[in-house]
Parts: structure tokens; C-alpha cells; sequence
């Protein structure tokens, strides 16, 4: 059961709601460049502050794979990447897994009516899930509009980008199948106008017309993904005077094994200007997307369906924004990349309390069906944290895991309180494993690999055993908190 009637302290509440609706809000590539986290400074996000102040905010929530597909297909099927075996943007979610239930099929499996507009599985693949209602969000005409009112304009100003450019159009002039580079335009449009704007109200519509009935309804938003695309209304809001460019070490690349590290060749041609408008640019959309959420929430109030209905906010994976000598977009194993914003509102709940916790995106399934009444389905990789949410002063895991295929090779990383290691192994042939190792409690910022430090081998061989015994053995013990297990 739900547990409805929530103090701060410890005491389980007394009364309890029979399967409340989940409003499951996805955004796309998005850090924690929130107000409510504190981390970016320029971050202008009222409504989704106003979303933690009601809930709970996961300080230490994590991403399996900081891709979009792999992401998405793992929280989906509450598998991880070494179940799902889906580490790329093209391989079909249900290729290697066959026949399994999908956290909405599940919903719907127990009554729910389920409903998605926009991205929620990885978008070429949105029929992989079956739900009663299935609409992709609307498009632009082209993929980046011919009307820019930016302070600085990107490199795409092609022949013929006055007129408005297609993706085809920009990677055959890069001269490339796939990868997008920087873009952003500020537009003429409203927010009403937008996709995602459009992505909100339908997704209010089918609220209203289904709210004699449980439901859970997915509310995917393509933004912050490029291209950063707004109205200029959003731009002005983010000057690029307002944005500093991360002070680095000069030598932070020296220590990074070559694996860890991408990019596009033309990424280095940006100058600081140009990468200042690009941060701005991305902050726009972040505030566009927060216009959305206070739409989606005030719609829950109107409709009398604010203390019947569950709100989980969260993203795929997080963003890199220029971090590490130029790192941007994600798919590596550091901190902007695999840590996401999460923020889950249930109704009678603990309201405007933080947890450092550590937790996973594939722990949303079990965590789903559990606070709503629901059997936690057999063989799932996750685990329910509704202890957490019941209690966020709680300690849990005593460590979360990611991992990604790229450069040829295999990274697997355990993330624990402190400390993150990170190992590298070549896909084929027997070459030599390389390695990460941070101490974020020194190191917040990971420029500082002790994978060969003087004084930290024990300490490395400690991440690494872990790191080989798995998921299972960071688990809370018999389902209480664990006791903060941690290395060093």
C-alpha cells in the first residue's frame, strides 16, 4: 500500500491511498543544472524547485549507461545494461531480452490506463513499449530553424541554413553518418509553440480525460537534447556575460586514459565565446522545459488529481558542458555524465527534504510498483527504495554501478559515498586494462586519478573487488539500510 499521511521523522504514517496515478515526467539530457540543486549558478528552474520543495530530491541518483537508448531501455525493463546487452543508440531494446514486461505494460498489466506523448523510450524505438495511448511529440519543420536571435551564432551557418537546415543536411556536410555538433538557434516561436510546449498540454489533456481512472502517463521532453532550440524569450533570460567557463587544471587530460574521452574534431574550433553562448544555450532549454513541468503541475492541482497522483521527475543522464578540456554531450563515465536530477513527489508525502542516498535509474520499476501497491515483479536488476522515500535520512547502498561501450572498449565503474573507480578493458584482443580512481571527497570535479597514486593501492584494490563482486553486494541487507559500508 501506499503509505499517504508522512511526517519527517521516523514514524510510519497510518493511512494508506490504493493505487495512486503516476505522472512520470523524462527530460533529455539533462544534469543537475536545477535551482533546487544549487550546483549551476545561472540555473533558472522555479517550477521544478518547486517540485523538490514538495518532494524529495535524490542528491546521489545514477544513470546504468549515460546513453539514451541503453538508458532508457534499462530503467524501462528495471534490467541493466549487462541483462538488457544494450550498450548503443541502434540496437532494439527487446533484441536480446525477448519477452519482457515493460514498467508501463506493467502498470497496465494491474488496471492502470498508460499513456506516453513524446520520448520515453529511446524515439526510434517508442513502439518496443506498448501502452493505450503511444504519440510521438510533434516536430519542427526542420531540425534547426532559419532564425537565430542568439548574441553568438554557432558553426552550422551553412549555404542554405537561412532557409532552415535538416540533420541530413549538417552531417553531409561534416561528412559523417551520425553526430551532431553544437548547435542552438533563438527563435521567433512561443513556448506554446514549441514541441515540448506542445508535448505538455496534450499530455494535460489526456489527464483530464482519464482521471476516473488510475493511470500512469509518461510525459517525455526532448529538451535540454540538441539542438538547443528556443524562443529567444529564454535566450535573454541567460546572457552569456552571466556564464563562466570551468577553471580546469591545464594538465586534468594528461591522467585520463585515452578510452574515457570523445568528442567530435570540430568541438575544439569553438571559441570561448561561441562556448559560453553554447552553455547559456543549453541553460535556455533547461528553463523552457521548467515553464513545462509548471504546466503539467498546475494541470494536477486544477484537476483535483494532486493528492491522488505520484510525480516522478528525472533524466536519462546527465551532460557534460565543456567540463574535462572540452568534454561535451556525455557517454563517459565521470560525474556530469552519469549523475541525474530525480525528484519523486508522492501525495501526503515528505515534503522539501534531500537525500544522499545512493540510488539507480533501473531501481525506478521495483520502487514504482512497490509505493503503488503493486507486487514487485520476479527478476528484476533493481531494487525498490521506498525505504528511502519514506525515510531519507536513511543510509542505503553502499554503491551504485554504470557502464558504457565506447573507443573500442568496455567501462565498468562503481561509484560508492567517496569514491569512484573505473575500469577500462579493451572489447577484443588481450590488451592492457586501463583505470579511473577518484576520491570525490577531495576531488569533487575527478581531475585527479589515483588509479597509480602513491599510498592508494589498497584503496584501489578495495574499488576494484567490488566493482568485480557486483551489484548484489552493495545491496541494503535483507531489506533494511546497509550501515554505509564504504572503502577507505
Amino acid at each position: 500500500m501506499l503509505l499517504a499521511s508522512w511526517s519527517c521523522s521516523t514514524q510510519a504514517p497510518s493511512t494508506a491511498l490504493d493505487h495512486p496515478n503516476v505522472l512520470f515526467i523524462a527530460v533529455d539530457d539533462l544534469n543537475v543544472a536545477l535551482g533546487t540543486y544549487g550546483e549551476y549558478p545561472t540555473a533558472k528552474t522555479p517550477n521544478i524547485d518547486r517540485l523538490a520543495s514538495e518532494g524529495i530530491r535524490f542528491d546521489r541518483a545514477y544513470a546504468q549507461d549515460p546513453l539514451c537508448n541503453p538508458s532508457r531501455t534499462s530503467f524501462l525493463s528495471g534490467k541493466r545494461p549487462a541483462s538488457t546487452n544494450v550498450y548503443g543508440n541502434f540496437v532494439e531494446p527487446r533484441r536480446y531480452m525477448g519477452d519482457v514486461t515493460m514498467l508501463p505494460e506493467y502498470f497496465r498489466s494491474h488496471g492502470y490506463f498508460t499513456a506516453r506523448v513524446g520520448k520515453i523510450a529511446h524515439g526510434r524505438y517508442e513502439d518496443s513499449v506498448t501502452w493505450d495511448i503511444s504519440e510521438n511529440a510533434v516536430r519542427r519543420e526542420h531540425y534547426l530553424p532559419g532564425v537565430d536571435h542568439s548574441e553568438v551564432r554557432d558553426n552550422s551557418w551553412i549555404d542554405g541554413a537561412e532557409d532552415g537546415l535538416s540533420r541530413a543536411e549538417i552531417l553531409r556536410h561534416l561528412g559523417r553518418p551520425t553526430g551532431m555538433p553544437l548547435t542552438w538557434r533563438a527563435t521567433d516561436e512561443t513556448e506554446a509553440e514549441t514541441p515540448d510546449g506542445r508535448t505538455a498540454r496534450r499530455v494535460i489533456e489526456i489527464m483530464s480525460e482519464r482521471r476516473e481512472q488510475p493511470f500512469f502517463i509518461g510525459a517525455g521532453f526532448h529538451k535540454p537534447h540538441q539542438p538547443w532550440v528556443a524562443p529567444a524569450s529564454f535566450f535573454e533570460q541567460h546572457p552569456i556575460e552571466d556564464v563562466a567557463l570551468p577553471q580546469e587544471p591545464p594538465n586534468d587530460r594528461m591522467d585520463i586514459p585515452a578510452p574515457a574521452l570523445g568528442g567530435y574534431p570540430e568541438d575544439p574550433d569553438h571559441t570561448d565565446e561561441q562556448k559560453r553562448q553554447a552553455i547559456a544555450a543549453y541553460h535556455a532549454t533547461v528553463t523552457l522545459i521548467d515553464v513545462h513541468v509548471g504546466l503539467l503541475l498546475d494541470a494536477l492541482s486544477a484537476l483535483g488529481l494532486e493528492r491522488s497522483t505520484i510525480v516522478v521527475f528525472v533524466s536519462d543522464h546527465g551532460f557534460h558542458l565543456g567540463e574535462h578540456g572540452g568534454q561535451w554531450r556525455k557517454h563517459t563515465q565521470f560525474e556530469e555524465s552519469t549523475r541525474v536530477p530525480l525528484i519523486v513527489r508522492v501525495p501526503g508525502g515528505i515534503a522539501g527534504s534531500a537525500t544522499s542516498a545512493l540510488v539507480e535509474l533501473v531501481d525506478l520499476y521495483p520502487t514504482l510498483a512497490d509505493v503503488c501497491g503493486l507486487p514487485i515483479p520476479e527478476g528484476l536488476d533493481g531494487t525498490s527504495f521506498r525505504a528511502v522515500i519514506e525515510d531519507p535520512r536513511i543510509p542505503w547502498k553502499s554503491a551504485v554501478f554504470s557502464e558504457v561501450q565506447r573507443n573500442g572498449a568496455h567501462g565498468r565503474s562503481i561509484r560508492t559515498a567517496r569514491y569512484r573507480f573505473t575500469e577500462w578493458t579493451p572489447l577484443e584482443g588481450d590488451g592492457t586494462a586501463e583505470f579511473e580512481f577518484y576520491d570525490l571527497e577531495r576531488d569533487p570535479k575527478e581531475y585527479n586519478n589515483l588509479a597509480n597514486a602513491p599510498g592508494q593501492q589498497g584503496n584501489r584494490d578495495r574499488l576494484a573487488k567490488m566493482l568485480r563482486a557486483g551489484w548484489r553486494s552493495a545491496l541494503p541487507v535483507m531489506g533494511m539500510p546497509s550501515q554505509g559500508r564504504e572503502v577507505g
